[in-house]
């Protein structure tokens, strides 16, 4: 893997208080240097980089981590990394404090002394925002695979099938072509349950004339999509289609006008205020959208909170919906790439409702 995600860290390296950082989140680990396996720490200064491991992947690390000298430690791994901080003359540390315990940092501080220990303030997740060209082929791919599980599965959703039944469809569709997983459990919400929004398949039963949400994505190489969409079995009322065209507007909309240079917050008010002006807005209770990349939330969101500047490069969800308690919800979601001039679209599903017999 060419070491230009290294390079910009070692840029916000140089301008911190830190002269080396220990990499202990695993998907980071796995971001900077493509090493897949379960174990292990990074180590990165100015002009040198380890991956710290055991010996199960002494033949798998060095394939993969190319460009690192790879450490295979013995019973503490932070024993290695002392020895390898003495060896480089290092005396401050930038860590993880977003993935380390108490207990952990006590054990780091301890097996490290008298090195410093600084906070790394998500500096490797600030890098993450920004995705290269090969990082948004993964992702269209994903996405091309979540699209390819909706065509699949419409012919699967019908009266007394249950959720669960179409969550592990849609799951074994997607590992059929080529996933590892889904990329979180998957949400298949029917009827009144599709006004929670975050309606985990249950084994409640599809019945007629109802809302069915789906919510899911496929994790490929390391990358997650996501995508929500809701269909009606049997005849939709005149509320089905008023809220559901509601949504299908204040999401266009979104995708309409999105773009570089707005911070989260705007970007929540293009489908926050659609939906308000119609009444809804108080069933409207969560961000319009959120990061997306090799975890399924990340930064940035576009949220009341949002103060993340969109620049070209970063993938966000657009995601409004309308959730009716004791009658139904609707979500639709599009995984999208902020691009120089507007935004670019990875997911390419049908949004106008589609009615099942």
């Amino acid at each position: 893997m060419p070491n230009n995600r290294v390079t910009r860290l070692r840029e916000l390296l140089a301008n911190s208080e830190g002269k080396a950082i220990l990499i202990t989140n695993p998907i980071n680990r796995r971001y900077l240097t493509g090493f897949t396996g379960s174990s292990g720490v990074v180590l990165i200064t100015a002009d040198s980089a380890a991956l710290i491991t055991d010996f199960r992947y002494k033949e798998q690390a060095p394939q993969q981590a190319q460009g690192y000298q790879i450490v295979e430690h013995g019973a503490d791994i932070y024993a290695s990394v002392a020895d390898l901080l003495r060896q480089w003359s290092i005396d401050s540390l930038l860590f993880e404090e977003r993935d380390v315990t108490y207990s952990s940092y006590k054990t780091i501080e301890k097996a490290l002394s008298p090195v410093k220990l600084i906070t790394s303030e998500g500096i490797v997740e600030k890098l993450r925002m920004i995705k290269d060209d090969s990082e948004l082929a993964i992702m269209q791919d994903a996405a091309n695979l979540a699209d390819r599980a909706f065509e699949h599965i419409l012919g699967f959703i019908k009266p007394g099938v249950s959720e669960k039944a179409i969550a592990l469809e849609l799951e074994v569709f997607m590992r059929s072509q080529g996933a590892t997983s889904s990329s979180f459990d998957t949400i298949v919400a029917s009827g009144e349950r599709s006004a929670l929004p975050h309606g985990v398949a249950s084994d409640r039963m599809i019945g007629r004339d109802e809302f069915v949400k789906l919510d899911y994505g496929a994790y490929y190489n390391g990358y997650c999509s996501d995508i929500t969409r809701t269909v009606v079995v049997g005849k939709p009322s005149d509320k089905h289609r008023e809220i559901y065209e509601i949504v299908r507007e204040a999401q266009q909309y979104a995708l309409d006008h999105l773009q570089p240079g707005m911070t989260g917050k705007e970007g929540d008010a293009l489908t926050r205020d659609i939906i308000t002006r119609y009444g809804y807005g108080e069933y409207f209770g969560h961000g319009t959208g959120h990061g997306l990349g090799m975890e399924i939330h990340e930064a940035p969101r576009l949220s009341l909170t949002g103060d993340i500047v969109l620049v070209p490069g970063m993938t966000v969800t657009v995601e409004p919906g309308i959730y009716l308690p004791g009658f139904g919800g609707v979500r639709i979601e599009d995984d999208v790439v902020v691009t120089d001039k507007g935004i670019r679209i990875l997911t390419s599903s049908p949004k106008q409702l589609i009615v099942l017999d």
